[in-house]
């Protein structure tokens, strides 16, 4: 997959992702793209590490897992942000 469909999968899983976990309203499209890049590298590593495949192509399953990545990213970001106030 090319840096074109990272960017896609990417703010596409952000976008859900924030949406989920109700940060919609804090965030732009460049975090949405930065928090599904990154939620594709956490949602392959945990398939990886339960014994799956993790982002294989622009598929749904791809997407489903790198926003299973971002919502974690955004869980946690919101936990250390409520330990923090």
């Amino acid at each position: 997959m090319g840096i074109i469909g990272w960017i896609i999968i990417g703010a596409l899983a952000g976008w859900i992702a924030s949406l989920i976990t109700d940060n919609d309203n804090k965030m732009g499209v460049g975090m949405n793209i930065l928090v599904g890049i990154v939620g594709c590298f956490i949602g392959g590593l945990a398939m990886n590490l339960i014994g799956g495949y993790g982002i294989i192509g622009f598929n749904l399953r791809s997407l489903l897992i790198a926003t299973g990545g971002a919502v974690i990213l955004l869980l946690i970001v919101n936990t250390i942000r409520k330990n923090r106030n």
